[in-house]
């Protein structure tokens, strides 16, 4: 069982929670996400891992309730337990396992969108403890749901807030906030863009048209976390990809945003799910060495 040592709300409807996983704590590393399973009868639920702690072994995971597993999550008070903390799974982000000093020589722009800010967290703040500071855009839809502010101004080179009604920050969407810095005279040459799809696709639109190589992370679009399941199976490229095992981070110039999206529709529906099977043959599962699907 793993406790849970903090609760805290960043928002509303968005959750931080602090949980007792020193076996994960110990290994984790940024891009990386973990299952949590309330009891023994709850759904798998991936969620990017936020921050960690090796010394005290805490892992801090952050979560906007949205089906019934999350709100069963978010019911949990300071001191309960989940029944099942699994991790780290996928693939540490390119950054961190990267030669260090090719990474210092990149000009870096982070851009979250929403719930995404919490996975940008932990890699600004790894670069920070290396020396590399890194911009951070902030998007949300209004002032209320901004979260992480303060946190990433800590370990960030400049955080600049972006607001769809322009109630804080700057006004407009996050490709707004990416070209008039880039118009002001900011440089960069190495996006990172993490959020909803819909926003992570139209950033890659406009990096793409700056010249910006940009990286996603294609965690909203996990269903079970093994790359049993085949719902987040992606075309990257002309390569057939899962986000769970091969990612959660891609070149999000090569990522086929409408095919991944209109997968994502078809996946919360039994018929859907289906039909996907039956459509994409022996490629629709990966991971499990034997199908296929992971080659």
């Amino acid at each position: 069982m793993f406790k849970i040592l903090r609760k805290e709300h960043l928002a509303e409807n968005i959750i931080l929670m602090d949980v007792e996983a020193k076996r994960v704590a110990k290994s984790c590393q940024p891009g990386q996400f973990i299952i949590v399973r309330v009891d023994e009868k709850g759904e798998r639920v991936p969620l990017t891992i936020t921050d960690y702690d090796r010394e005290k072994g805490t892992v801090s995971i952050v979560f906007q309730p949205m089906g019934a597993s999350t709100h069963q999550l978010a019911n949990l008070e300071v001191g309960d337990s989940l029944q099942d903390f699994v991790g780290p799974l996928g693939q540490p982000s390119d950054l961190i396992t990267g030669d260090l000093e090719e990474t210092k020589k990149k000009k870096i722009l982070f851009v979250a969108g929403g719930v995404g800010t919490a996975p940008v967290y932990p890699q600004v703040k790894w670069l920070h403890e290396h020396g590399i500071a890194a911009d951070v855009i902030i998007g949300s839809k209004t002032k209320n749901l901004v979260i992480m502010e303060e946190m990433m101004k800590e370990v960030a080179g400049n955080v600049y807030v972006t607001t769809d009604d322009g109630s804080y920050g700057r006004s407009g969407m996050v490709t707004k906030a990416i070209e008039d810095l880039v118009a002001e005279g900011n440089e960069y040459d190495h996006c990172v863009a993490i959020g909803p799809m819909i926003m992570m696709k139209f950033c890659c639109l406009t990096t793409k048209k700056l010249g910006i190589h940009t990286i996603v992370s294609m965690n909203p679009i996990m269903v079970d976390g093994t790359g049993m399941c085949g719902a987040c199976r992606l075309s990257v490229g002309d390569e057939v990809k899962f986000a769970c095992v091969d990612g959660p981070e891609f070149d999000g110039h090569l990522i086929n945003f409408d095919e991944a999206m209109k997968r994502q529709a078809m996946y919360r529906t039994e018929e859907g799910r289906k039909l996907l099977e039956f459509q994409e043959g022996e490629t629709h599962h990966g991971g499990c060495g034997h199908c296929g699907g992971d080659k």
